[in-house]
C-alpha cells in the first residue's frame, strides 16, 4: 500500500514509519514542516498516496499555537486531499485529552471533524484513534511522558520522585504502530480507542529503578511480560552509549579462563568458558536447574552419568558441527577438550547462579 506519513519526525511518527516499511512491508513517504509550509508541496506528497496517517500536531506553546497551530496543519492536509484521487483512507491520530475541555483538546477534536468531512467528501474512508498515553525510546525527557523522564533521571543516576501516584494507561509507540497498521489492512473507518497498560506512576517508577539496578551488574530483568520488555527497551535507550562496552570480569585458573555472558531475571545466565587441551571441567550434578552446553570452538567429550549408577553416556561434539546437550538433574557431568586447540564452549541455565543456593553438587563421572 502506498501510504504517506505526517510528522513522521516525531515520537509516534518514527515508531509508525518504521513499522509500516520494514515490518508491514508498505510504500512509505512523509511529509514534515517543509511540505505543509509550501502546499504545492503538500499536494505533490497525497497526490499517489492510498492511505494518510496524519500524526502532525503542535501540542505546546501558547494556547493560540497549539489552537492554530492543529487547525492550520488539517486544514492544509484537507486541502491536498481535494486534489489527491487515490486516497482511500485518512487515519488521524488522536489523544484522550480530545474529550477535555482544554486548548488542546479541543485542537484535537476540531481537526478530526476537518478531516472527516474532506475525506467523506473524496469519497475516502477517515478513522480517528485515540490514542493513551504513550511511551517509548527516544521519548524527549521532560516534555509529553513521564517515563521519557524518570528513564533520564534513572540513567544519570538520580532519585526518582513520586509526588501523586496515579493510574496511567499507557501504550508503547511500537503498539501504536501495530493498531495503525492494522487499520490500514482493514480499511478501518469511524473512531477507536484501545487501551494500554493500566498502571500507576509509583509502579513505573519502582520497576525502572529496579532494572537499573539490575543492568549495571550486567543482570537483565525477567521480560516475559510484554509491558515490562517495552519498559526495559525504553531504559535502555538512555543508557546508551554511555554504559558500553561493558567490560565482564574474566576468572583464570590453571584450566582456562571463564567470563559471565548474559544473566536474566527469568532466562537465566549464559557464561563461556575456555578450555586448554587435556582439561576436564564439571565434575557435578544438580537438582533442579536445567543447564546447556554448546561448543562454539575446538572439539569436547561430554560424559554424563546418573548418580547412583555406573553407565556413563559420552557425547563427541565439536564447534564444526554446532549442537547442545542439556543436562538431566541428578546425572552428573562434566565435559573434556578432546582436541589440540582451546575449546570454546557457551553454558546456559535456567537461572543466575546464586553462592547461597547453588544446586551444585560435586560428583566425579
Amino acid at each position: 500500500m502506498k501510504v504517506g506519513i505526517t510528522g513522521a519526525n516525531g515520537q509516534l511518527g518514527y515508531f509508525v514509519r518504521c513499522k509500516l516499511a520494514y515490518h508491514y512491508g508498505h510504500d512509505v513517504t512523509t511529509a514534515g514542516r517543509a511540505e505543509f509550509a509550501n502546499p504545492e508541496a503538500l499536494q505533490a506528497f497525497a497526490a499517489d498516496r492510498e492511505v494518510i496517517v496524519h500524526l502532525a500536531g503542535v501540542n505546546r506553546g501558547t494556547d493560540a499555537d497549539v489552537a492554530d497551530g492543529n487547525r492550520a496543519l488539517a486544514e492544509g492536509l484537507a486541502a491536498a486531499l481535494s486534489s489527491a484521487p487515490g486516497i482511500r483512507q485518512v487515519i488521524y491520530s488522536s489523544s484522550v485529552q480530545r474529550d477535555l475541555e482544554n486548548v488542546y483538546g479541543r485542537a484535537k477534536a476540531a481537526a478530526a471533524d476537518t478531516l472527516a468531512q474532506e475525506a467523506a467528501r473524496v469519497g475516502a474512508g477517515f478513522l480517528e484513534i485515540v490514542l493513551p498515553n504513550l511511551f517509548g525510546e527516544f521519548t524527549r525527557p521532560r516534555y509529553n511522558s513521564f517515563v521519557g523522564t524518570f528513564c533520564d533521571q534513572v540513567a544519570a543516576g538520580a532519585e526518582l520522585s513520586v509526588h501523586n501516584d496515579n493510574p496511567v494507561n499507557l501504550m508503547h509507540y511500537s503498539e501504536a504502530a501495530d493498531l495503525i497498521a492494522a487499520a490500514i489492512a482493514e480499511g478501518a473507518s469511524g473512531q477507536s480507542r484501545p487501551t494500554g497498560r493500566d498502571t500507576s506512576v509509583a509502579t513505573v517508577a519502582a520497576m525502572l529503578k529496579a532494572m537499573h539496578a539490575g543492568y549495571r551488574l550486567g543482570i537483565v530483568p525477567d521480560l516475559r511480560d510484554r509491558f515490562a520488555l517495552n519498559l526495559f527497551n525504553t531504559y535502555r535507550s538512555y543508557v546508551y552509549p554511555a554504559m558500553y562496552p561493558f567490560m565482564l570480569e574474566r576468572k583464570a585458573d590453571n584450566r582456562g579462563s571463564l567470563f559471565e555472558v548474559v544473566k536474566e531475571r527469568n532466562g537465566g545466565q549464559v557464561f563461556y568458558s575456555s578450555t586448554h587441551p587435556g582439561i576436564t571441567r564439571g565434575n557435578h550434578f544438580h537438582f533442579d536447574k536445567v543447564e546447556r552446553f554448546l561448543v562454539v570452538s575446538g572439539d569436547a567429550r561430554i560424559s554424563i552419568r546418573k548418580v547412583f549408577t555406573d553407565e556413563v553416556r559420552h557425547f563427541d561434539v565439536s564447534g564444526d558441527a554446532p549442537c547442545f546437550v542439556d543436562m538431566p538433574t541428578m546425572h552428573t557431568h562434566n565435559i573434556t577438550n578432546i582436541g589440540g586447540s582451546e575449546l570454546l564452549t557457551l553454558f546456559w541455565s535456567h537461572d543466575i547462579f546464586d553462592p547461597a543456593r547453588p544446586d551444585t553438587y560435586m560428583e566425579p563421572v
